[in-house]
């Protein structure tokens, strides 16, 4: 008995060549040289039937066939693997896409907060106003709960209405229980605006605001004392009164009319005008702040990008769609409005009760 032991290429048979690593073959040979038939078969389980050649590669005894990692079990796991992800990828996606409509066409009201530092208040005085605008007699709850618990819970010392409280075409029950549900709490004072002048009832529409207590302006200012800062302030009807008055009616002389000799006067000087779009008229005068609306926050808006797609009598991508602008010594606020209509939704452009601080500044430090 004796053993052959292989390395590297060898050869054995008839001529057959066996490449591959470095390997020790045990054979057990008889006594004449020849294999048993049992290693034969053995050797065969690889060959044709009495092909007495080795097979394309042999594993030492004892050993077991590597597993073959690609085999059908694996690629099931990868399978499910890939499957899982994907699955994953696709709720994540959608929930995404469910957040960012809601966040578009969210129509609920929000506060917007705005602080304006001036020398005209003294030190450690402050007064809050609360700004609404284009409430177009929009419904929030019952009697206007929503709405007026929202404003209440501001606290403010001054309510401004800047317009389209009332509407052309809707009644006017949204406006008349908005009034009373806000007249015990705060002054409030109102200026009219386009919708209100297309009703053609203006007159009727102010008599009415009258009733529940509110200060109604007409090219006309009030002084009032909020914790011992001075306010005058004013208002003006919106430009299409024309179409109610005479059709020489000229508001712009009205205006110089009612405000030239305002710079004269001690106080923090406000206006409310329903028209933003107006601004350069308004920085004619000694207004330290304008507050306005109209222009419903541009109708769509993209946060950080664009501020608002289209308003009223300014056009595509208006320059005063909503927020805080700066013209020298006067401030500009311009309330996106409180307005919702379904036939025409709002886009990341959500209804607004607008709050603003006046703070005193000590002038030494300014």
């Amino acid at each position: 008995m004796s053993a052959l032991c292989s390395g590297g290429t060898s050869r054995h048979g008839g001529g057959s060549e066996i490449d591959g690593e470095a390997r020790c073959d045990s054979m057990i040979l008889n006594e004449s040289g020849a294999r048993p038939a049992s290693q034969d078969a053995a050797v065969n389980e690889t060959g044709e039937p009495g092909d007495d050649r080795l097979p394309d590669r042999v594993m030492p005894a004892g050993k077991d066939r590597p597993e073959n990692k690609t085999g059908p079990a694996v690629e099931a796991g990868n399978g499910r693997k890939g499957r899982n992800r994907r699955t994953v990828t696709a709720l994540v996606t959608a929930g995404l896409f469910v957040l960012l409509a809601f966040a578009a066409f969210y129509r609920g009201l929000v506060v917007r907060r705005y602080n304006i530092t001036t020398e005209k208040l003294g030190p450690g005085q402050n007064v809050r106003i609360v700004l609404i605008a284009d409430l177009h007699s929009c419904i929030y709850g019952v009697n206007q709960e929503h709405l007026v618990d929202l404003i209440k819970k501001q606290d403010p010392d001054i309510i401004a209405l800047a317009g389209d409280i009332a509407d052309d075409r809707t009644p006017l029950a949204g406006t008349k229980m908005f009034l009373a549900g806000i007249r015990e709490i705060a002054p409030v004072f109102y200026v009219s605006g386009n919708h209100e002048c297309w009703s053609f009832r203006l007159d009727e529409i102010k008599e009415m605001i009258r009733g529940y207590g509110v200060t109604v302006l007409e090219h006309s200012r009030a002084a009032v004392t909020v914790k011992g800062a001075r306010l005058i302030i004013c208002g003006v009807d919106d430009p299409d009164i024309k179409l109610i008055n005479d059709i020489g009616y000229d508001w712009e002389r009205e205006m110089h009319k009612a405000f030239d000799g305002l710079a004269d006067e001690p106080g923090y000087k406000i206006l409310l005008s329903h028209r933003p779009e107006l601004v350069d008229i308004y920085r004619e005068f000694s207004f330290d702040l304008v507050l306005s609306g109209h222009s419903h926050g541009g109708q769509v808006r993209i946060p950080f990008i664009l501020n608002g797609l289209y308003a009223p009598d300014q056009g595509w991508f208006p320059k005063y769609a909503g927020g805080v602008y700066r013209h020298g010594n006067m401030t500009h606020v311009v309330s996106r409005g409180v307005s919702y209509n379904p036939k025409l939704p709002r886009i990341f452009n959500p209804p607004e009760v607008v709050v603003i601080d006046i703070n005193g500044e000590d002038p030494v430090q300014h």
